[in-house]
C-alpha cells in the first residue's frame, strides 16, 4: 500500500461494484467508537470525583464494546495485532474528529479541516484492516509514511494493549 489514498480508492471501487455494502459496517465502527469515547469519560469521571463506581460502569461499557468489536472482527478471522490496531484506529479518528468540531466552533477551519482529514485517513486505514484489503505492516507503514503516528508510537500502542 503506498499510501492511504490508494486505500482510499480501492475501497471506493469495492463499494461502487457493489462487492461490499458499508453501511451497517460504518454504523457499527461509529457506535464502537463512541463506546471507546464513553469508557474514557468514565475513566476521567471515576478520577476527577473519586468515585469508583464510575469504574463499574466504565467495565460495562467496555464489555459492550468488545461485544460490538466482535461483530465487526470475529477473533477467528483476524491476527493477533488487528484486534489492538483497529481499536486505537478507531479511538483515534473519533478523538480527531472531536477536535475538528470544537476547531470548527473556535473558528479554526483550516486546523479542524487538518483534524476531519487526518481522522478519516486513520478509519479508512480501520475498514482496509476490517476488510482484509491491507495488512498491520502495510497499516504501519501507510501510518509512517502519512506521518500520522511515529513508529515507536505504533510500537507503544500496539505491543502493551492486547490484551481483551
Amino acid at each position: 500500500m503506498k499510501n492511504i489514498n490508494e486505500l482510499i480508492k480501492k475501497i471506493e471501487i469495492e463499494k461502487k461494484n457493489g462487492e461490499i455494502d458499508l453501511s451497517s459496517d460504518e454504523d457499527l465502527s461509529i457506535a464502537v467508537m463512541n463506546l471507546v469515547s464513553l469508557e474514557e469519560h468514565l475513566y476521567f469521571t471515576a478520577k476527577r470525583t473519586s468515585n469508583d463506581s464510575y469504574f463499574d460502569l466504565l467495565g460495562e461499557a467496555r464489555e459492550i464494546r468488545k461485544e460490538m468489536m466482535r461483530k465487526l472482527l470475529p477473533k477467528e478471522k483476524y491476527e493477533g495485532e488487528t484486534w489492538c490496531a483497529t481499536k486505537h484506529l478507531l479511538a483515534s479518528s473519533m478523538r480527531l474528529y472531536e477536535v475538528g468540531t470544537k476547531c470548527t466552533a473556535s473558528g479554526k477551519k483550516e486546523d479542524a479541516k487538518d483534524m476531519y482529514d487526518t481522522s478519516f485517513k486513520l478509519y479508512n486505514l480501520f475498514m482496509g484492516l476490517r476488510l482484509k484489503l491491507i495488512s498491520i505492516s502495510e497499516a504501519k507503514e501507510t501510518l509512517r509514511e502519512e506521518k500520522l503516528m511515529s513508529l515507536s508510537d505504533i510500537i507503544n500502542k500496539l505491543s502493551n494493549c492486547c490484551d481483551e
